[in-house]
């Protein structure tokens, strides 16, 4: 194998584990669907509640998200750095 085609199939599969690395936010997107469908479910049954629920949503929300962006920065990391 030559130079330029071990360079290339590096790039290659650098793309690839940066695109494995997104799964992460494909659990993520689906855990705030999941999670705000609920909430949405429990203000519903119970109006009096909707504070509660909704400061524990966000909170949940923003836990989620966190797990994307952490995929989002091995991804960049695996792009940039390796």
């Amino acid at each position: 194998m030559d130079e330029a085609a071990a360079v290339a199939l590096a790039q290659g599969l650098k793309a690839l584990g940066a695109g494995l690395a997104m799964f992460g936010a494909i659990g993520a997107g689906a855990g705030i669907g999941i999670l705000v469908g609920n909430a949405v479910s429990g203000i519903a049954r119970n109006p009096d509640a909707s504070g509660d629920i909704q400061t524990n949503m966000i909170l949940g929300i923003a836990f989620a998200e966190a797990i994307a962006i952490y995929a989002l920065v091995v991804a960049l990391i695996i792009l940039f750095v390796l």
